[in-house]
């Protein structure tokens, strides 16, 4: 009689074998080297993103100036977003209107935290197009995926439990032993010029089990205690960056603690039913308690702003319409004023690994397309100006 394959066994099994088509799909999407690559911008585009008219750059095209585009079929001219900052840098240098808007030595590197205790709230999506946002205008992005889960690592390309190997997480920096790495080791590049990242896997889980131990030891100093560890980790960053996007786990747990304490801006997801509403409740709850403990033991918890953002928002559901007025009425203007509605032009790219502002338009319906990126550049604007008025900036 053949023995019973053991639950573990069984696990282990459908691990391997998705993964293993998971690494395939990726090869399959994104021959030949299995990495992915940007798609170009057309001239239009380029002209939106940099703050000039279209006109402008067919006459430094045809006059051999700035960088040179790809011309494509029907004599379209195609940049790179490498070059979209080289265009940026070039109009600036010669007093047209293009603003290159990194931050200056008197403005601080903003770290935004994007947090909910419950998952599904479309945390992930929101990190992944608000980093790319911000990249395109200009600023120098770091996402910072906190989530042992990994699905933004994975949807930069970077498959956690192949491409990421042992200590090359954030927990790599932020460990209490010997091993402790500087960040800067750690940050990868992306196809996405402009934005780097801090990948994850199932790594992180560590932080959660030694920072009892390390409590319990009782021998840290205070500047090494856990709510500061990211923001150590981040202070030899500051150079390189403007913004810092921090995709947290789904849990109030060390990391989540650790990274509220390192922001200096926070936003809320939330999926306007009922019991998502309800849950985030018992969220801030915990959150206020904990801080207040963190704050008890010398943690700096000054924010330069704290926002709600509605994901998901369908606006003819009626249950949803309710939900949204409620919380306006509670949190008054901290629930900003652009939702994020629900899209399958969203969904649709996401099944190749790709945001929205990765697919051309010309692979959806043109409404649905229009309707989705000019809801994301309305949230992501939003707290692109929300980052300018903390630098004392207008956008």
């Amino acid at each position: 009689m053949q023995k019973p394959q053991l639950i573990h066994d069984l696990i282990k099994q459908d691990a391997d074998a998705l993964s293993g088509q998971l690494q395939s799909m990726r090869q399959r999407f994104f021959p030949p080297a299995s990495k992915k690559q940007l798609r170009r911008f057309s001239s239009s585009e380029a002209a939106r993103l940099v703050g000039v008219s279209d006109s402008l750059l067919r006459k430094l095209s045809l006059a051999g100036e700035g960088p040179a585009p790809e011309i494509g079929t029907a004599g379209r001219r195609l940049y790179t977003l490498g070059q979209i900052h080289e265009l940026r840098a070039y109009l600036a240098s010669t007093g047209h209107r293009a603003v290159v808007p990194h931050r200056t030595g008197t403005e601080h590197i903003q770290v935004l935290a994007v947090t909910n205790f419950k998952g599904g709230s479309g945390k992930t999506t929101t990190s992944a197009h608000l980093a790319q946002h911000l990249a395109l205008t200009g600023l120098r992005v770091l996402a910072v995926d906190l989530d042992p889960q990994a699905s933004l690592s994975a949807l930069f390309g970077y498959q956690p439990e192949i491409d990421v190997q042992p200590n090359e997480t954030l927990y790599g920096a932020i460990r209490y032993d010997a091993e402790r790495r500087p960040l800067g080791e750690i940050v990868r590049h992306t196809y996405f010029d402009g934005l780097d990242i801090v990948p994850a896997n199932l790594e992180l889980h560590e932080f959660e089990h030694t920072t009892p131990r390390a409590l319990v030891d009782g021998t840290l100093k205070p500047e090494d205690m856990f709510f500061m560890r990211i923001n150590s980790a981040l202070a030899g960053m500051g150079e390189g960056y403007d913004v810092v996007v921090i995709d947290c786990p789904p849990q109030l747990g060390f990391l989540t603690l650790s990274a509220l304490c390192s922001a200096t801006s926070v936003l809320v997801t939330i999926h306007p039913q009922m019991l998502d509403v309800a849950s985030m409740s018992q969220f801030l709850l915990m959150t206020a308690d904990l801080l207040a403990v963190v704050a008890g033991a010398g943690g700096d918890l000054q924010y330069d702003f704290f926002r709600y953002l509605v994901t998901r928002y369908e606006p003819n559901d009626g249950p949803q319409t309710q939900i949204v007025g409620f919380l306006r009425s509670l949190f008054g203007d901290r629930v900003l004023t652009h939702p994020m509605l629900k899209s399958t032009a969203i969904s649709d790219a996401g099944l190749t690994k790709q945001t929205l502002y990765e697919v051309g338009r010309e692979n959806f319906t043109r409404g649905t397309y229009d309707r989705a990126i000019e809801a994301l550049d309305a949230v992501n604007g939003e707290i692109r100006n929300l980052i300018y008025n903390a630098w004392g900036r207008n956008l």
